[in-house]
């Protein structure tokens, strides 16, 4: 089956078929994607080494506005161009720049100026902070404009343009990498270290998710969000918690997604029309028109028998949690809170009897111990650098020190297009279980079949020498944990 023809298949196995029947149609290739320009093309890919990385930054409001004052101050890195929708946002910028004495930025104003950002020939990075259906046309835009991309979390909603950002990617020889800033908090790369170790044993099953209360109710709406949640149901957002849960059991990278089950409540309209009035209040007829349910729960099976819980849940109360759990063979790491528990030999650990308050008073005791014990390299160098640059709890500013550092080196980036497409790929794949009452549906090999072959994320660093951080700081107050507008 040509390539040309699995493109025009693939979307109508996602909406007709069974998960039989598309593993069927797909011809032994997995997603139903032929082979296109060899396997893997992009897997441990690095790029020529910048010496200075001029970066060019599409959406400075919210978001984009923290994103642009970090990666100002970030070393070797030039803040070359932004561009906005909004006077105002853009005004802002070009003050923060003036007030700091950097050097002014070209500017692009209006609903189009990202083509013309990705065009001009002095930026060599394009940082996205954007609405979520602009995410892939910025990318897209850039790397066909011999740019390398990064963009906001999800990448894209649906499957076809995760295809379409692989194959771009592949063919430009450009880095198109999701800004999952999450793979860098302090405690996600400290599950990946004890994993990496083998402190956990084989991994086996995981949980993750992204439970937050407030971004649906009580205040007026981005518009794009409520756009979303009017025309869609499944997982609109399943990166923060379930990139980390990937790394750590090395999906891409020795195993894959294979297919998922999800399930979901009752529709947010439905609540209302029901009688629910604690939806009261100025955004009440907007409300009434969603149809993406409360919880939204799916399952997740790998090629390699591993299990993933993955859960949403924005719209009703519920404390802020990515849940954030590995289970190996041999002890488990449950975060929201942190706990930590081993076997000394089998049979020890978490299951011995013992008086419940000596149990917590134990239990915290284990706990601060590993925690200190595996605490990652990375945050052991430059951890307190993090937290005062700010951005969630310091794990922006890792994420971006980590892709500069690798561009700056000619280092592959520890996160590759086709994480990208595995993890965003499942907003619209959730959708069509849940709407088949929780039938399994294949998930894409994005890799053709380069997983097999691919290393795990090591236990990545930086070398001081290379980087000046006497800067860092600078640019003042940051975001705090939790949600942001655009993220």
């Amino acid at each position: 089956m040509t390539a040309e023809l699995h493109g025009q298949n693939r979307r109508k196995f996602l909406a007709n078929a069974g998960f039989a029947a598309m593993a069927l149609a797909a011809g032994g290739c997995a997603g139903g994607r032929a082979k296109v320009g060899g396997t893997g093309a992009m897997s441990a890919f690095a790029a020529p080494p910048l010496a200075r990385v001029r970066v060019g930054v599409v959406g400075v409001g919210s978001r984009g506005t923290y994103a642009l004052k970090r990666l100002a101050f970030m070393p070797g890195v030039e803040i070359a161009a932004f561009c906005d929708v909004s006077e105002a946002a853009m005004k802002r910028s070009r003050e923060f720049l003036a007030q700091k004495k950097f050097r002014p930025a070209r500017e692009f104003l209006g609903p189009e100026a990202y083509r013309d950002l990705c065009q001009w020939d002095g930026v060599d990075v394009v940082y996205a902070c954007v609405p979520w259906k602009l995410h892939a046309p910025v990318a897209l835009a850039a790397m066909r404009a011999d740019k390398h991309a990064f963009v906001e979390v999800p990448a894209t909603m649906d499957v076809d343009s995760c295809w379409e950002l692989v194959e771009t990617s592949e063919a430009t020889r450009r880095h198109c990498m999701m800004l999952e800033n999450c793979c860098y908090g302090e405690n996600e790369m400290l599950a990946l270290n004890m994993c990496r170790l083998g402190v956990l044993g084989e991994t086996v099953y995981g949980e993750a998710g992204y439970l937050h209360s407030g971004k649906t109710r009580g205040f007026k709406l981005s518009e794009f969000r409520a756009e979303w949640y009017r025309e869609h149901r499944g997982n609109y957002y399943p990166t923060h918690g379930l990139g980390p849960v990937a790394q750590y059991m090395n999906i891409n990278r020795g195993d894959r997604f294979d297919y998922l089950n999800s399930m979901e409540s009752t529709s947010i309209g439905d609540l209302i029309r029901a009688g629910d009035t604690r939806w009261n209040g100025e955004n009440l007829e907007t409300y009434k028109k969603y149809l993406i349910g409360g919880y939204n729960s799916s399952l997740i099976r790998t090629v390699n028998g591993k299990v993933i819980l993955l859960n949403l849940s924005c719209p009703v109360p519920h404390p802020y949690s990515r849940i954030n759990t590995i289970q190996g063979t041999h002890g488990v790491f449950m975060d929201y809170p942190l706990r930590i528990d081993v076997e000394d030999t089998p049979g020890s650990g978490p299951h011995e009897k013992r008086d419940p308050e000596f149990n917590e008073r134990f239990d915290r005791a284990r706990t601060a111990a590993y925690r200190e014990k595996y605490r990652h390299p990375l945050w052991k160098q430059v951890g307190e650098l993090a937290k005062k640059a700010g951005g969630h709890g310091g794990m922006d500013f890792l994420m971006d020190m980590r892709w500069v550092y690798c561009l700056q080196n000619g280092l592959p980036l520890d996160m590759d297009v086709y994480d990208l497409a595995a993890w965003s790929c499942l907003c619209e794949i959730t959708e069509k279980s849940q709407a088949r009452r929780g039938a399994p549906v294949e998930i894409p090999d994005f890799t053709r079949g380069a997983w097999k072959t691919m290393k795990p994320l090591g236990i990545v660093t930086i070398d001081l020498a290379k980087m000046d951080f006497s800067n860092v700081g600078a640019a003042g107050p940051q975001q705090t944990i939790g949600h942001s507008k655009e993220g």
